[in-house]
């Protein structure tokens, strides 16, 4: 019979769209429990056609499958949950499984019904009262799994989520359509005197299901769904021919052959671009279409916000998630050419822009599923993601211009200042110094210290403003950094710095750089060790070692770690650290922090606050690299 041909091929599809969600289950949210599901829905059927293919006497296996309805509507309830990232926390769950787990339990214990012979499918489960209780449970499991797609619906909506609210309108409306596939048991078990007709669209409610959120997800399923259109349109053209053939003034099978050949090949070009249509719509583009790309991307200054609307845009004109990458490209997507391998099936297509001796380039990466007219709206899209990220890299040069154009005239203004201020500020000093030649040696001592803070203040403020000319040469960083540690006692050394780390760099500020954090490290453990007398103890750090120095190497720069155990940064100053004056430590003049990130940043390098347990404060300097410095 017709139906038992299409549920047991709906049985088979089941199983196969529940291996695909588990192949690119990392894919899609739920995509587990959503194959577990498929496979519930699958031992569910066969346990309606089990009678059917072999017989009345396997009644007791047929039942006992269908008992496990209620936990697949758990299985379905807990996917809806994941799905549309709706968090009901673990009680909520636990509560549909234990629902779905005790009816089914029940009824494969006590037997859910009992078989009756219909006249159209065959032998056909008529409920008990056991399965009527048990119906009751997978029927509120299956309300409140459609609740949730509803909710989510409307969010989606509210939200402008296109991608998301498609996809979960299609298993909201795969939903819709098993209820009404589901009908023609209806029909069967009141016995209405129609032919369950509603029963043959079952394969089609997991088709639905499946496809619909892979739709946005697998760019490889719209190739499948567009080749099986092309078919299905095909065949149906073929019948359509075929039915009309009696028509013709003689009747012949070769000629009518013959005129269902030549129909479906006369045509197959015209079916293959209405189904590209439908999978893929949107394919023509137009000087419209450009200008208004052009016009959305304007908003972008920087690649990541170019990368997000870009996506976004092409995502939506193709109907399928693509990957937009601007700059260089990462070893895994690398623009594919005539030696490189294919990208995997599954994977999201990308389109990833980069700099080139030309101008910038756009490569496609994951496109060979797709077919000619999607590719050429990705093509001429990708020119207009081109002219935009020239624009951007633009912009983003011209803004760094102005902004070292506005430091170096504040440099120069603070230089000016802090010369003026020094030289009037000297004889004053030497007036003070002299003034208290015949005090007390405690005066005079304070006052020496008070007026070597103001002289390192004005060193430091002419040092920091004034303009630097670098003078790199090839040096051992683990060496210069050895030398400096042996300025501050009870100083660690990591592994990282048992073996050279050559590179290039200026000696003298090199030394100050490293001089200036060391002597934060001892001003920090200095005011820290006070802290811990009073309070009688000390931090777990210190009593290992107040300061560790360690370094990394990673493929194109070196990474040093200065680490103290002292009292940690301030959360108020840890945005603004290097800013000149930022941080004032005890006898400190505010602007050690801020000439390392200058060095460093005159190096091509930087400076950053890190986090590096169990120490409290860390300071990680990374230094760049050229090829022939690369370390092994």
């Amino acid at each position: 019979m017709l139906i038992h041909a299409v549920l047991g091929f709906s049985v088979l599809e089941t199983l196969v769209l529940a291996g695909l969600l588990l192949a690119w289950a990392d894919r899609v949210a739920g995509a587990r429990l959503l194959a577990a599901f498929l496979i519930g829905i699958s031992l569910w059927m066969v346990g309606n056609e089990l009678p059917n293919w072999l017989g009345p006497e396997t009644e007791p296996v047929a039942m006992r499958l269908l008992a496990t309805a209620p936990f697949t509507s758990a299985l379905f309830f807990h996917f809806c949950t994941v799905f549309c990232r709706v968090d009901l926390g673990r009680w909520g769950v636990a509560v549909a499984y234990a629902l779905g787990a005790t009816a089914s339990v029940v009824s494969i214990i006590l037997v859910p019904g009992h078989l009756i012979e219909h006249r159209d499918i065959g032998f056909i489960a008529v409920a008990d009262p056991v399965g009527t209780i048990a119906s009751m449970a997978w029927v509120i499991l299956g309300i409140g799994g459609v609740a949730v797609l509803l909710l989510a619906l409307l969010r989606a909506r509210r939200s402008g989520d296109g991608q998301k609210f498609r996809q979960i309108a299609a298993v909201t409306a795969s939903c819709l359509w098993g209820l009404l596939c589901l009908a023609g048991y209806g029909i069967a078990v009141l016995d209405f005197p129609i032919y369950p007709f509603p029963l043959l669209g079952l394969p089609l409610y997991s088709l639905i299901l499946v496809y619909g959120i892979l739709r946005y997800g697998v760019f490889v399923a719209n190739a499948w769904a567009r080749r099986a259109l092309v078919w299905a349109l095909l065949l149906a053209l073929g019948a359509v021919v075929l039915a009309l053939t009696p028509l013709l003034p003689f009747e012949s099978r070769w000629l009518g052959g013959l005129a269902v050949a030549a129909s479906v090949l006369a045509l197959n070009g015209p079916v293959r671009r209405v189904a590209e249509r439908l999978v893929y719509p949107g394919g023509e583009v137009s000087i419209a279409d450009l200008g208004a790309w052009r016009s959305a991307l304007l908003s972008a200054e920087t690649p990541q916000a170019l990368e997000q609307q870009a996506a976004t845009l092409l995502s939506a004109r193709i109907g399928t998630q693509v990957e937009v990458q601007i700059g260089t490209p990462s070893a895994s997507t690398t623009p594919s050419t005539s030696s490189a391998p294919s990208t995997p099936p599954g994977s999201t297509p990308q389109l990833v822009c980069t700099p080139g001796e030309q101008g910038w380039q756009t490569t496609l990466q994951g496109w060979d599923a797709a077919p000619p007219g999607p590719r050429h709206v990705a093509e001429l899209f990708g020119t207009v993601v081109a002219e935009a990220a020239a624009r951007v890299e633009q912009a983003q040069q011209f803004a760094a211009r102005e902004r070292e154009r506005q430091l170096q005239a504040r440099l120069a203004e603070l230089g000016a200042l802090a010369a003026t201020v020094a030289h009037d500020i000297r004889n004053p000093l030497n007036i003070i110094s002299m003034a208290v030649a015949a005090a007390p040696s405690d005066t005079r001592r304070e006052v020496a210290n008070q007026v070597a803070r103001i002289a390192n203040l004005t060193h430091d403020l002419l040092d920091f403003a004034k303009p630097w000319k670098l003078v790199p040469r090839e040096l051992d960083l683990a060496t210069h950094v050895r030398n400096a540690a042996l300025r501050l006692p009870d100083v660690t050394l990591g592994a990282g710095l048992a073996r050279p780390l050559v590179l290039q760099a200026d000696p003298r500020r090199l030394d100050q750089a490293l001089t200036n954090l060391l002597e934060n490290a001892r001003i920090a453990m200095a005011s820290d060790a006070a802290g811990s007398d009073a309070d009688g103890g000390a931090t777990p750090a210190a009593t290992h070692s107040p300061v560790h120095i360690d370094a990394e190497t990673t493929d194109n720069a070196v990474l040093l770690h200065i680490c103290d155990a002292g009292p940690g940064v301030p959360d108020e100053i840890r945005s603004r650290l290097f800013e000149p004056f930022a941080s004032r430590s005890p006898g400190g003049t505010g602007l050690g922090l801020a000439i390392v990130a200058r060095i460093m940043a005159a190096h091509g390098g930087s400076v950053a606050l890190t986090e590096r347990p169990p120490w409290s404060t860390c300071f990680t300097l990374r230094f760049p690299l050229t090829t022939t410095q690369r370390l092994p």
